[in-house]
């Protein structure tokens, strides 16, 4: 394991073997994201994203908050141009990691609200404490909702609940979450790393390539008419099959053999 918190010190970047674990590290705000968290995603994701070594990445928080939205304190700056700036340089690092074929697994250590619940739901798996929490926040500043809130909170609890939860700004814990389909699941507080890691770990140790392509097609199902979603899908096992893992997990099943994928 390596620590690089001496390069992003409000990004603490950690290995754990196959798997990154990136730790916002501003508790004293809750974490909110400031402009040396956002540099330091910028600069840490492009590449972890690459590293055919990092086969799965965890995000979590420091101290009692996850995420506590967008740093207020930057806030004052509502120039039309310098805003469209702002957004844009969050894209910077926001697009990629909804873009990435590896599994994301987001732990959700305590508050998370506004551009933080965003975060939050970025995960392909959504680990919560028991003391988790969770509001849109964005109604509480006359804002909109965005780092691509309004485009995922429907595809992860159902446009009802989404409307729900941007609508109403209310404050809600980790069970209410599961019920809704928020979170994939609750642990206590004190082991949420411990289980986010070796959930991570578990998933790293799968065929990564086909867990992408995985990741494509459901991204795409609430987007194409059928018949190009086939046409994609079509590929996407094309290119499965073609791929190292996926000889591997057939000779290990004919051998009744476990299978040892190593993501190409």
């Amino acid at each position: 394991m390596t620590n690089q918190a001496a390069e992003h010190p409000a990004l603490v970047v950690e290995r754990h073997g196959a798997v990154a674990l990136l730790r916002l590290n501003e508790p004293q705000s809750l974490n909110a994201l400031s402009p040396a968290i956002k540099a330091g995603l910028v600069a840490a994701l492009p590449d972890l994203l690459q590293d055919p070594d990092v086969r799965a990445i965890v995000i979590t928080g420091s101290g009692r908050g996850f995420c506590a939205g967008g740093d207020v304190r930057n806030m004052d700056d509502r120039h039309t141009v310098s805003m469209r700036r702002r957004m844009q340089s969050n894209y910077r690092w926001l697009i990629p990691l909804l873009a990435a074929d590896k599994p994301v697994i987001t732990a959700i250590n305590g508050l998370a609200v506004g551009a933080g619940l965003s975060l939050a739901v970025a995960g392909d798996i959504i680990l919560a404490s028991r003391t988790a929490r969770f509001k849109a926040g964005f109604p509480g500043i006359g804002a909109v909702p965005d780092l691509s809130l309004a485009w995922l909170l429907p595809r992860t609890v159902g446009l009802v609940r989404a409307k729900q939860i941007l609508l109403e700004n209310r404050e809600f814990g980790a069970e209410e979450a599961l019920s809704t389909g928020l979170v994939t699941r609750i642990v206590d507080a004190e082991t949420l790393l411990d289980h986010a890691l070796a959930t991570a770990k578990a998933v790293a140790a799968g065929p990564t390539v086909t867990f992408g392509l995985t990741k494509q097609l459901l991204s795409r199902a609430y987007d194409l008419p059928l018949e190009s979603f086939l046409d994609f899908e079509a590929m996407a096992q094309t290119v499965a099959f073609g791929s190292d893992d996926f000889a591997e997990g057939v000779s290990a099943f004919r051998d009744k053999r476990a299978a040892a994928f190593r993501g190409r």
